[in-house]
């Protein structure tokens, strides 16, 4: 067959016979490589440190010694634009430790920015009483108030009224400022889910959020963040929280009023977006202090945050 195709006989048929098979080979070379940036990046500990690496067939697979050295956290891959080289190399090792069995990060252990968009859902902004408004509601979070994937979340013992939270939470790729929103999701380098636990006594206590946001131990982040490729259609991407396994909440990304374009745009307009930096892009509406009997989240809980295409973030409730 090879003689055939490629034999003497006919140079120029041969010839052009090479030339579209090689074409063939750069197209499946290419075709792997695309498929390649569909990836799962977790950071976790794994031998005492802390750690990240790729998800890969229920694995975790850790960057080496010399890697983290050089790229000790994966936001500094992010920024150093080495994410995608280092996970190709990773997805041809073996497992390092199984999912089930890791021990799990932040995703983003180091941001310079946390932050969250209030009432981005009609049903929960008209669920609170709220007004529209023409502008996104931005508070922040600290990032020591971050926990992982399968961690305990902890309801504070100076209050009662500790409220889930599903969002989808967007992690900054490329430095921008004054970002358009045709240009946004250019600056995008993941997805994953966030629960934005808040303590809602102490939320309320002014009109500002930030107390009942940052209680140690309350922002759930994680299992792990894919890649925009990983994605098919983010419009209708759903977003649901369950507690104890009962649906709480329930919606679509394109149920939200400002979408994750015009936010990336207003935020980047007061203040420079680095790689790292973390957006939860608000919660539908069904939280807990709103419901009647209002429902909040008690030591022996399992609170589950569901993104299709995404992942499934569960935190167990303690107290503390």
């Amino acid at each position: 067959m090879s003689r055939m195709v490629f034999g003497n006989s006919n140079p120029e048929r041969s010839y052009v016979l090479k030339k579209i098979f090689c074409l063939l080979v750069s197209i499946e070379v290419g075709y792997k490589v695309l498929r390649r940036k569909k990836m799962k990046f977790a950071s976790f500990i794994y031998n005492n440190k802390n750690t990240w690496g790729i998800v890969k067939d229920g694995q975790l697979i850790s960057v080496d010694g010399a890697i983290l050295k050089e790229l000790p956290t994966l936001r500094s891959a992010i920024s150093q634009e080495k994410l995608l080289e280092v996970g190709q190399d990773l997805a041809k090792k073996a497992g390092t430790v199984a999912v089930d069995q890791a021990t799990f990060l932040p995703v983003i252990t180091d941001p310079e920015k946390i932050l969250c968009v209030g009432l981005n859902y009609h049903e929960h902004r008209l669920e609170g009483g709220h007004d529209e408004v023409g502008n996104p509601t931005i508070f922040v979070r600290f990032a020591n108030a971050q926990i992982g994937h399968n961690v305990p979340m902890i309801k504070p013992k100076e209050s009662d009224t500790l409220d889930f939270e599903a969002e989808l939470a967007v992690i900054i790729g490329t430095a921008g400022r004054r970002i358009s929103e045709e240009n946004a999701f250019s600056h995008i380098a993941g997805y994953s889910c966030y629960n934005d636990g808040s303590v809602r006594e102490f939320q309320r206590h002014t009109t500002q959020f930030t107390p009942g946001k940052n209680f140690m131990g309350t922002g759930g982040f994680g299992p792990w963040m894919v890649t925009p490729d990983e994605i098919t259609d983010l419009q209708n991407v759903t977003v649901e929280s369950r507690l104890n396994g009962e649906v709480m909440q329930h919606a679509k990304v394109s149920d939200m009023i400002f979408s994750i374009p015009r936010i990336i745009s207003y935020i980047s307009t007061f203040t420079e977006l680095v790689p790292g930096d973390v957006i939860a892009t608000g919660t539908p509406g069904g939280v807990g202090s709103r419901r009647d009997p209002k429902v909040w989240m008690w030591p022996e809980d399992i609170c589950e945050i569901d993104i299709s295409q995404v992942g499934v973030l569960s935190n167990p409730i303690i107290e503390g």
